[in-house]
């Protein structure tokens, strides 16, 4: 399975704020839309970096409710790690467990395509197994 199937299932979606919007401004996107992070993106498009709620908590531990107030250029990951849509899941799960993040966007064309999160590999995972246990049964019931 590629990220691909996983973008089909769950959507292209992808939720963007630019780098000079505040950190409140970015907060109240990810409150309203009730995720963990957000690409930023630059005037003409480019992925310049993501923020995700760890960006924000260093953020706020590092500088109080005036972080609120700074450009999320400079709360954001600005070296972001990608993947494509033919990158297999097995392999995006491998680049989540090393890099210790939970969000990563889809690059197609220098452009992104898609976000995929941890938890759409979880379900994604969960639901493989319980098509194999179900085929394992199917098998037993069978004989």
């Amino acid at each position: 399975m590629h990220v691909e199937q996983l973008l089909k299932d769950k959507g292209r979606d992808v939720v963007a704020v630019q780098p000079h919007r505040t950190l409140a401004e970015a907060i109240k996107t990810l409150s309203d839309r009730r995720i963990g992070a957000v690409v930023v993106m630059g005037a003409d498009g480019a992925l310049v970096g993501i923020l995700s709620e760890r960006d924000i908590i260093r953020a706020l531990g590092a500088h109080g409710s005036a972080a609120l107030n700074n450009a999320v250029s400079s709360v954001m990951t600005a070296k972001v790690v990608t993947c494509r849509p033919q990158t297999s899941v097995d392999e995006l799960m491998e680049i989540m467990t090393t890099g210790r993040f939970r969000h990563v966007p889809v690059v197609e064309d220098g452009r992104v395509s898609g976000i995929v999160s941890i938890g759409d590999v979880v379900k994604f995972r969960v639901a493989a197994i319980e098509a194999e246990s179900q085929a394992m049964r199917d098998y037993i019931a069978m004989a």
